[in-house]
């Protein structure tokens, strides 16, 4: 088969590998229909994720066709359509029985992001996904792929780090900075949490445009220079908003969410961050703040698809490019380049 294959910082390819083969009696075999590339890509690509391995066939999210199962799977079958998340969930451990899955301890690195970063991952045409049964979720009839994908990683990260990490409440004013899928992602779900006023917050006009077409009710422009007075002037009272959601991963946006949060708001951290970031606590201390970090567990992938088949969320409206597994290249090359092509999520599909 053929994958995109991670050759060291700055190098990638579209090649021939080995087919995937059943490891466990839990495994399934899936051939991938459509896939996507995440900005967790681009970080490892840039070198930021020093632990995968040159070799390793990279993606996380995917909607594929089952077409082998493990000796312990009787609950899935050859021909089903799913949802293949970007974390995989054991089911038995005592985090995944908490709904913890992104700490999943029954492999060896104790973490459930393994795809494209431990094992291989879903940017190929078959992918192997371990504990299959409780980690993957049928396409229900009358669904299309891109109507689904984006339940994979980009939504449910928005959601479950951005909006539930940062405690969001009825009538909250949430500031999201970053305007990428993951952002989108947290625009997207704020609704879910009753949240007010949602500010949109980057330096690429389209991406916050796209924003306010998909729930933002305000935009300010983080290279304006007094972008902090504007946001905390869109808060209730002036004095900040009450959650701020870091959705970029480099210290300055991490510092914004400190400057325009309130006294007993919340800073929830969705980026990935490549270099360490300085928190001031000799100044934050006595604001009463809290501050979240993490990494999704897929946990709310059920509620989120209940809200795509009951049309009350459109998770393919952050899609902007299409593209067949022969221009992989191609879209790489677009998605590192985003703003200069108005991009904002690719989708990537068999021919």
């Amino acid at each position: 088969m053929k994958a995109l294959v991670y050759h060291g910082p700055g190098q990638r390819r579209w090649e021939e590998v080995s087919d995937p083969q059943i490891i466990d009696p839990t495994d399934v075999i899936a051939r991938v229909d459509t896939t996507t590339i995440c900005g967790t890509d681009l970080h490892i690509l840039k070198g930021d994720v020093p632990e995968v391995e040159s070799g390793r066939i990279l993606g996380h999210e995917a909607v594929g066709t089952i077409t082998e199962v493990g000796a312990s799977v009787t609950d899935l079958k050859v021909g089903d359509r799913i949802i293949i998340p970007a974390v995989t969930n054991c089911g038995k451990c005592s985090y995944c029985k908490k709904n913890q899955a992104a700490h999943c301890q029954s492999n060896p690195w104790g973490v459930g992001w393994i795809f494209g970063y431990m094992i291989d991952g879903t940017q190929a045409e078959y992918v192997r996904v371990p504990f299959a049964e409780t980690s993957v979720h049928r396409v229900p009839e009358g669904l299309s792929d891109d109507e689904v994908l984006y339940l994979t990683d980009a939504l449910p990260t928005g959601f479950e780090i951005g909006i539930e990490n940062g405690n969001t409440k009825p009538g909250d004013t949430v500031a999201v900075i970053g305007a990428g899928p993951v952002g989108l992602g947290a625009i997207m779900t704020a609704k879910l949490a009753g949240a007010g006023r949602v500010i949109t917050v980057d330096m690429d006009d389209n991406r916050m445009n796209k924003a306010l077409e998909l729930g933002a009710t305000d935009k300010v422009n983080a290279s304006d220079a007094d972008a902090v007075e504007q946001i905390k002037a869109l808060s209730n009272d002036g004095l900040g908003v009450d959650v701020a959601i870091e959705a970029v991963g480099i210290p300055a946006t991490f510092e914004t969410c400190l400057n325009v949060v309130r006294p007993f708001g919340a800073v929830a951290n969705a980026g990935v961050h490549g270099k360490a970031v300085e928190l001031p606590l000799n100044k934050l201390w006595i604001s009463n703040i809290s501050i979240a970090t993490g990494l999704v567990s897929c946990s709310s992938v059920d509620i989120l698809l209940n809200m795509v088949k009951a049309g009350r969320l459109d998770a393919k409206a952050m899609a902007t490019h299409y593209f067949t597994f022969d221009q992989f290249e191609e879209a790489y090359d677009l998605f590192s380049n985003a703003a200069e092509h108005d991009a904002v999520k690719v989708v990537i599909s068999r021919a």
